[in-house]
Formats: C-alpha cells, structure tokens, sequence
C-alpha cells in the first residue's frame, strides 16, 4: 500500500540511481503521450472513417491556427514547470505554493483573453489560409468550438505539467487515460448517432480534457505540501514576472514555429484536399514516432531541475547519459515498426489509394529524422531544466524559419513541371527533415559548450 501510494505522489528525483530514477518516471509519461497521441488519433480515425476525406482535411487545417493560439499557455506550462521542479529540490515550500497559486491565476487570465481574440481570428486567418471550399466550414466549426472551450486544454495541460515537476508522473497519466475513454465514446455518439461531424469531434475533445483538468486540480489541491486557498490564488507579481521570464522564449518560440507552420500549412492547402488529408495522417502517425523524443524531453526537465535545485550537477550528467540512451534506442526501435507497417497504418485512417500510397511515402522520407529529434529534444530538455530557455528558443527559431519554409518553397519551385504546376508535395516533408536534423547538430553543439550549466532559475527568491 506504501508502494502505492508513493507511486501516485511527487517523486524525489535528487536520490537513487539516475536510470531507475527516469524510468520511474518516464514509463508512465510514455504511456501518457501514447493515449495522448490516442486520443487525437481517435479523433482523426473516426473522422476519416464516418464523414470523409474532407473532414480529415479540415481537422488538420486547423492544427496550425489553434497551436498560435496556445502559446500564452506554454509559455506559462514551461516557465511554471522549471520553477516547480527547482523549488521542489531546493525544499522550498513557499515559493512553490506561490508558483502555483499564480501559475492557475495567470492560466484563467490568458484563457478569457484567448476565448475572446481567438473566436475573432478564426475565420480571417482559415481564409488567409486559402482553405478549399470543401474543407472551409468544417474547419471554422470546429477550430471555433475549440477555441470557446480552450480553458479545459490549458489547465489540463499546465496542471499536468506542475504534478510532473513534483515528480508525479503517474497521476497525470490516469487522468488523460480517463479523458480518452471519454472522449472516444463522445466522438462516436456525436459524430455517428448525432451526425455532427468535425463539430461533434471537437465537442468531445473539450469536454474530455475539461473534467481531465478539473480532476488534475482535485489531485493539487489535496498533495501534501500544496496549499491553495484563495489568497494563494492571487496572482504573485514578482513570481508572474519571473514565470514569464522563463517561459517567454518558449511561448515566443511556439508562436514563430507556428506562424511558420501556418505559411507551409499555406502551401500544403494548395496541393489540394488529398496531399492534406495525407499530411494530417502523416502527422499523426508522425506523432507516435515523436512520443519516446518528447518523453525523455520532459523527463530530462524534471530530472535536471531537482538536481540543479539540490546542486547535484554529478547526477545531471550521470542522467543526460542514459537518458540520451534510452530515448534513442526507443526511437530507433518506432521508426522500424513504421517503416514495417506504415501502409496498414495509413489504412487506418483512410480507403482512399492515392492517400495511403502518398502518406506510406512520406514516412520514408522523414525515419532518419526521428532519430535526430531524440537527440535534440533530450538535451533540450536539459538545458530547460536547468533554467536556459533561450538557447533552445533560438534553435527552434531558426529550423523552421530560416530551414524548413524556405527549403519548402524552394523545392517547390524548382520542381513544377507541366505535369505537376506547383511542384512536388514531396517540400513538404524533406523540408521537415533537414531542418530537425539541422536543429540536433546545433543542439549537440550548444549543449557541449556548457553554457547552460551554469543557469539557475531560483538563484534571486522570493522576500
């Protein structure tokens, strides 16, 4: 029962053997970005299935619009996440209550502000991406629905991001695992028996992570330490500062990325309703490729932050070691199962021939860069961890503005041919390619170079 119960709380990650450490921890935030890939996975697989080509198209259209949309809440996930595992290290109860009490504060302000600005934009910006016509106003129903119901996702998101830097990696994994039973059987009941389409997806979607986020503040509230009455609620104006500090490059770094994911998304609309439907495909089964680069990327944050905390440098490179390790065998062993099965799990998704024959090439295309981000998003995850969140900013910056549109468009051009007026779809992904094998040779080489080490986001506290 001991067993049990410390296996649901925070985990000190400054004591015990590294490995055992990031294996206790990874395993179930592994298992937790499976169902999370699931439960988008789901939603595209019903969609594809029920409604149509189209419908998947209009799914995917609007990834780009509602990530821009996120980014006051990564900036504020990702600036909280660093200061909650620091403070948990250095043993300094105060200060985390206070991280967190403003953290939930700053989340319900930038929510009202997104829910308002964002359910503006949403249709100016589906024009501006020259959507088709037939995909048009699915996307616009459900990029709105999504938009009004943004709160559910933030808190879900954040709130799970503070229970993983106490080190509770399991608690979060059970509430998204509650959201996706949830969500599959509200996509089939309002998608098949009520005939909603990509309206009654998002429906579900939000519903889902909304009663996942309220049970992720249940799970807070009651944490031994965790004190969150009212008055912890009031927003903390040199803790905000120092949140938005942190988390600004990240926030700054989503928006860029996403606006550069909005021209290519440009470009992928014109190549017509099939080449996007393949792509929303391709990304999803892109994203269970991704799952083991972003795990151990979010461990290495956790891992590097208790011990940065505690001043344990030994154990931060003990831990980069076999955590670089296990992330690229993990990685390695994916990418052979999608290279194996990639046409079966294209069929998933959709009948359409010339989608899943399209699709199957892609992913041949983009295996070696699975590898690559393995290494970039583990030592990535290091260097946040540690608190410098400006170097990986700066390389995310520069891989998808500087590389991958421009190579996009650039291969584009020089390929058009009569047969084909506006080039091959094929820019779409040896872009994306070149730019995360580009992204892990500059972060090898910043890592190497040590800077990041002597960062430390609790160096001034609190009076």
């Amino acid at each position: 029962m001991q067993k049990i119960r410390k296996m649901f709380g925070a985990q000190d990650m400054t004591v015990g053997k590294p490995l055992a450490n990031l294996a206790a921890f990874s395993i179930p935030l592994l298992i937790g970005n499976l169902a999370q890939q699931m439960y988008n996975t789901v939603d595209s697989i019903i969609v594809g299935q029920y409604v149509g080509d189209a419908a998947l198209a209009a799914v995917g259209a609007s990834g780009p619009i509602l990530n821009l949309l996120l980014l006051l809440f990564m900036g504020i996930s990702t600036g909280a996440g660093i200061l909650v595992s620091q403070y948990f290290g250095a043993r300094k109860e105060k200060e985390l209550n206070t991280t967190i009490g403003t953290c939930i504060a700053l989340t319900f302000i930038s929510g009202i502000i997104i829910m308002v600005v964002g359910t503006l934009l949403v249709e100016p910006l589906m024009s501006l991406l020259k959507t088709p016509p037939d995909v048009y106003d699915m996307a616009v129903d459900y990029l709105t629905i999504i938009v009004l119901g943004i709160l559910g996702a933030a808190y879900y998101n954040i709130l799970s991001g503070v229970l993983r830097g106490l080190g509770d990696s399991v608690t979060p994994l059970l509430f998204l695992i509650v959201a996706c039973v949830l969500n599959i059987f509200l996509d089939l009941l309002f998608v098949i028996a009520f005939d909603m389409a990509a309206a009654g997806v998002a429906l579900a979607t939000i519903i889902a992570q909304s009663i996942s986020a309220a049970l992720c503040m249940v799970k807070l509230w009651h944490m031994p330490g965790i004190t969150l009455n009212l008055r912890a609620l009031i927003p903390d104006k040199r803790m905000s500062m120092r949140i938005v500090h942190l988390g600004l490059p990240s926030g700054l770094t989503q928006a860029i990325f996403s606006m550069a994911a909005i021209v290519v998304q440009s470009l992928t609309n014109s190549f017509g309703t099939t080449v996007m439907a393949c792509s929303i495909v391709v990304m999803r089964v892109d994203g269970f490729a991704m799952m083991p680069n972003f795990t151990f990327g979010m461990a290495m944050t956790t891992f590097v932050g208790q011990n940065v905390g505690a001043q344990r440098m030994d154990r931060v490179r003990e831990g980069v070691r076999v955590g670089i390790k296990a992330g690229l065998a993990i990685s390695v062993a994916l990418v052979a199962c999608i290279l194996l099965f990639g046409e079966g799990l294209m069929r998933m998704f959709t009948d359409t021939p010339e989608v899943v024959a399209l699709g199957v090439h892609m992913l041949r295309i983009l295996a070696l860069g699975y590898i690559a981000m393995a290494v970039t998003q583990s030592l990535s995850g290091v260097m946040r961890g540690a608190g410098d969140t400006m170097t990986p900013m700066w390389i995310s910056l520069i891989t998808p503005v500087v590389i991958r549109v421009p190579v996009a468009y650039g291969i584009a051009f020089l390929t058009r041919s009569p047969e084909q007026p506006l080039g091959t779809p094929d820019c779409l992904f040896y872009s994306l390619l070149f730019s995360w094998v580009i992204g892990a040779i500059l972060t090898t080489i910043f890592y190497r170079r040590g800077k990041w080490a002597k960062k430390n986001a609790i160096g001034h506290e609190l009076e």
